[in-house]
């Protein structure tokens, strides 16, 4: 699974699975990885497509980018239960952020992003990057190879 260092600021997964004690067999990815390398997060999905490890607990858009470029069909699911705990969610949402007050920004993103919806899926398909509208259905993204 991704790891983000030892200062036990790790991602949910990493930590739901050590208060469970199920640690004896996890290995660590680095998130940020060795940047002289021209793309450090696709360790982890290359160890599952060559079978050193048989699953990955992975960031969606890194783990659909990746598994669809690894040459091997691989299937991705969100973590479930998407809540495990008041402080560790496994779905997030991404946002934007703005000063609070600047309302007139607040509703000229909003027209953007409504207007751009349709391109903005384009972009998110192509990269291949898993949605889940409501983090408490079953998934059904999969990762092809070569799309």
């Amino acid at each position: 699974m991704q790891l983000v260092g030892d200062d036990g600021a790790n991602p949910p997964p990493a930590m739901s699975l050590a208060h469970r004690g199920i640690t004896a067999h996890v290995r660590g990815y680095t998130v940020y990885g060795n940047y002289a390398d021209k793309a450090p997060q696709a360790a982890v999905i290359q160890a599952v497509a060559r079978g050193d490890v048989d699953v990955a607990v992975v960031w969606g858009p890194t783990a659909g980018y990746f598994a669809a470029r690894s040459g091997v069909p691989m299937v991705l699911t969100p973590v479930t239960p998407w809540l495990d705990g008041p402080q560790s969610p496994m779905v997030f949402d991404i946002s934007m952020g703005l000063r609070r007050d600047d309302r007139a920004l607040r509703r000229e993103l909003d027209r953007a992003l409504t207007r751009n919806r349709d391109a903005i899926d384009r972009i998110l398909d192509a990269y291949h990057v898993p949605r889940v509208s409501d983090p408490s259905l079953p998934a059904t993204h999969r990762a092809v190879p070569g799309r």
